[in-house]
């Protein structure tokens, strides 16, 4: 699964810069800074607003919360209780879901982060895990967005949620929980799957022939607990390697 992530303002704009949008973009820094965080850890759960690129405007960000809302939802009430549910999409049946399939064929966006972290299970214990790339560079996750008109405060909106596919080699030796049927990880997209998965004209059997595990060069190490008494909280030293005596060598 993916509900903890590191995404600092630098990698969330990196793909940005690279369209050498610099005046736009500091713009963008200035507009959307009270908005933004620079987060060293955050979870979905938490809801925060990040940047993503759409399919609608696939060379420049637009904020967005985490915990996507259809646009078929009812009220606040209702948003509320779905956009825990909808933290992350399951990307076998995003074509099948209520809450996704319209984002599946028409609303497809990439949330890049600088890492993500998932928990191993252990005789009853639990280990945290960071995984980035081996060079540091941008992770770009493939998500789904929706816009919903909230009636009570007349504002639109703008939500997501983060696409997973079954695990690779190495996330399938950490992502071991026992409550879940099997090994998952967020969808990852190279260069080109990126620009595919953000073309609006690309058809359904294409879009689920990109939904693999992903085949980027990570890399992994534990750190101290994310929750809890012990946690670091939004600190650069959240991600800092930390060893456990109790944890033998997984790889």
């Amino acid at each position: 699964m993916c509900y903890d992530i590191q995404a600092k303002l630098e990698a969330q704009l990196k793909r940005a810069k690279r369209m050498n949008h610099k005046e736009i973009i500091r713009e963008l820094e200035t507009d959307l800074e009270p908005y933004l965080t620079q987060w060293h850890h955050v979870s979905g759960f938490s809801h925060p607003n990040l940047l993503i690129y759409t399919n609608e405007s696939p060379k420049l960000p637009t904020l967005a919360k985490w915990g996507l809302i259809p646009e078929w939802t009812k009220n606040k009430e209702q948003a509320n209780k779905l956009h825990n549910n909808t933290i992350n999409a399951r990307g076998e049946s995003i074509f099948e879901k209520p809450s996704f399939r319209n984002s599946a064929i028409h609303k497809r966006c990439i949330v890049p982060v600088d890492g993500f972290f998932e928990h191993h299970h252990r005789e009853k214990k639990i280990f945290p895990y960071f995984i980035h790339k081996k060079d540091d560079e941008p992770l770009n996750l493939a998500g789904l967005w929706s816009e919903w008109l909230n009636k009570q405060s007349g504002e639109i909106e703008r939500t997501f949620s983060i696409v997973t596919c079954k695990a690779n080699t190495l996330l399938s030796g950490i992502h071991n929980n026992p409550k879940l049927p099997g090994p998952r990880m967020p969808l990852i997209l190279n260069e080109k799957s990126t620009d595919l998965w953000l073309d609006c004209n690309i058809d359904k059997d294409k879009i689920n022939s990109l939904i693999q595990p992903s085949t980027e060069e990570l890399v992994t190490h534990t750190i101290r607990p994310l929750r809890g008494k012990h946690s670091q909280g939004n600190t650069p030293k959240v991600s800092e390697e930390f060893l456990y005596d109790e944890l033998n060598e997984l790889f």
